[in-house]
């Protein structure tokens, strides 16, 4: 057995296990809380690792002269909830339908994104953009969704090709809001389920994150985001030794 299979086959058994158990010292946690404080953390939160950990540990925050965003703990919260829905459903195939599950439980809650309008656990409903950049309007995201996953699901994946499936899924933009927590969660899952050490994108490489992006929008290349995809695999499981 290889390295890298026994390390998934870890992975697995304690996510599950320790998920079923409550037990908030294992990986499963510190996954739980490494993943959401980066991604939410990449998007503007304000919470701190010690804060995110606090919510997720006993769902409170500790207590602090300066005020919480409601949008943030809120946001925190609905990942936690994602990831979980994850790991629920690891055995199915990835599909447009599971992709707007996933995005359920990461704004269901938030009480901003409701207020605004915003479509939740279904595609955006009004233009938007990244940065200067346009992406696919509404009208188009359904269709352009089933050419990434008619796609995505006939290839032998790698990591390459999550690189691909990232970089056009982020380019599509099929969300209101909560694309890129959206996509780095399928970007982890997709990993786990395809026998890959998974892949979490820190916060401290935010700018070489979206370089990569910028380079497949622009240039259509992927050195960029396979090099750094690569990079954060190593972070990852590094961190993971710890509990083996």
């Amino acid at each position: 057995m290889n390295k890298e299979k026994a390390f998934l086959d870890f992975l697995l058994e304690r996510f599950r296990i320790e998920r079923r158990k409550f037990d908030r010292s294992g990986v499963y946690a510190y996954t739980q809380r490494l993943l959401a404080y980066n991604s939410n953390k990449m998007e503007g939160s304000t919470l701190t690792e010690e804060q995110t950990a606090s919510l997720f540990d006993n769902g409170t925050l500790p207590k602090s002269d300066e005020y919480y965003r409601a949008k943030d703990v809120e946001e925190m919260n609905g990942h936690f909830l994602m990831f979980n829905k994850m790991l629920d459903t690891l055995d199915e195939v990835l599909s447009q339908e599971l992709i707007k599950q996933f995005h359920y439980e990461l704004k269901s809650g938030v009480f901003e994104d409701r207020a605004n309008g915003y479509a939740i656990g279904d595609y955006k409903q009004r233009p938007n953009m990244i940065g200067m950049y346009q992406t696919v309007r509404p009208e188009n995201v359904t269709h352009e969704m089933y050419l990434l996953m008619e796609w995505y699901n006939n290839q032998d994946v790698d990591i390459s090709v999550l690189a691909e499936f990232h970089a056009r899924y982020e380019s599509i933009h099929p969300f209101q809001d909560g694309n890129g927590r959206t996509g780095r969660l399928i970007l982890f899952r997709e990993c786990l389920k395809n026998g890959i050490v998974p892949v979490v994108i820190e916060d401290a490489n935010r700018n070489e994150y979206l370089d990569a992006l910028k380079e497949y929008r622009e240039e259509k290349s992927l050195n960029k985001l396979i090099g750094l995809l690569e990079k954060e695999q190593q972070f990852y499981w590094g961190r993971c030794k710890y509990f083996m």
